[in-house]
């Protein structure tokens, strides 16, 4: 399958990613792989804090299999109805995956009144290789936004109205059956899951919050942080003596 067709389904999968303010839709329900709100199905969590940006290294650690729709990978801030006035409004960067498509690296942002923008950072993107990616406020420039990679910025500055010091950031697996009785399998692991407290990136710890987990999937924490102190109990390999961020894998079970 070429990439261009497949993008068009993608946006219009991906138009409802985004779940911060609105955990009742990844609520836990029958099977997994087909059902859930519309179709969409959840592995992850929502921060305890608001922040001014989330981060992660992402990976697909297995060939996801999707026989509709999609299954991704992302963090993000903001939702539906988390705009000005109700309105939807979110920016979100993760890794993505179509039936007969290598996974891919994408940026989705979506401004109130406006139908989301959907953007591919990388069209093919090899199982087992992580990006790490983070969407995150512009110092001194509040409400503006920008997407990065590995270190670099893969956006623009994006203005949203209102979105300064509201949000908590969430980092999640998600799967869409497109509308079909059908099952995805998927398998994403999230490392040095981090929050920035600041704008330009005053990286604490992701401390786990609400939590997204539908019927049949698993989260399995390789790091985690209480949210009493920010203290790690378990860590990945340590650098400087100091414990890496929050990290766990997402699987749909299979």
């Amino acid at each position: 399958m070429s990439v261009r067709p497949a993008l068009a389904l993608l946006v219009g999968a991906l138009s409802v990613l985004a779940l911060v303010g609105a955990s009742a839709r990844a609520t836990a329900g029958p099977a997994a792989c087909a059902s859930g709100n519309g179709g969409y199905t959840y592995a992850g969590d929502q921060s305890t804090h608001i922040g001014h940006g989330v981060r992660a290294i992402i990976s697909a650690t297995r060939e996801p299999t999707v026989a509709a729709g999609h299954v991704a990978g992302w963090v993000g801030v903001g939702g539906p109805g988390q705009g000005p006035n109700g309105t939807d409004e979110w920016i979100q960067v993760g890794i993505a995956s179509l039936p007969g498509m290598d996974p891919l690296l994408y940026s989705e942002i979506t401004k109130p009144g406006r139908a989301p923008r959907f953007t591919v950072l990388e069209d093919s993107l090899p199982v087992g290789e992580s990006r790490d990616v983070a969407v995150l406020e512009i110092a001194r420039r509040p409400g503006w936004w920008r997407i990065w990679v590995s270190g670099n910025p893969a956006s623009g500055p994006i203005h949203l109205r209102g979105s300064s010091g509201r949000w908590e950031p969430i980092a999640t697996a998600e799967s869409w059956n497109g509308g079909a009785a059908s099952c995805n399998r998927f398998a994403f692991r999230f490392e040095r899951v981090s929050v920035s407290y600041g704008g330009g990136g005053s990286w604490r710890p992701f401390v786990p919050g609400a939590r997204f987990l539908d019927a049949g999937y698993r989260l399995h924490a390789l790091a985690s942080a209480p949210a009493t102190t920010g203290e790690y109990s378990r860590r990945l390999a340590a650098s400087n003596g100091r414990p890496d961020p929050y990290a766990f894998v997402a699987t749909s079970g299979s």
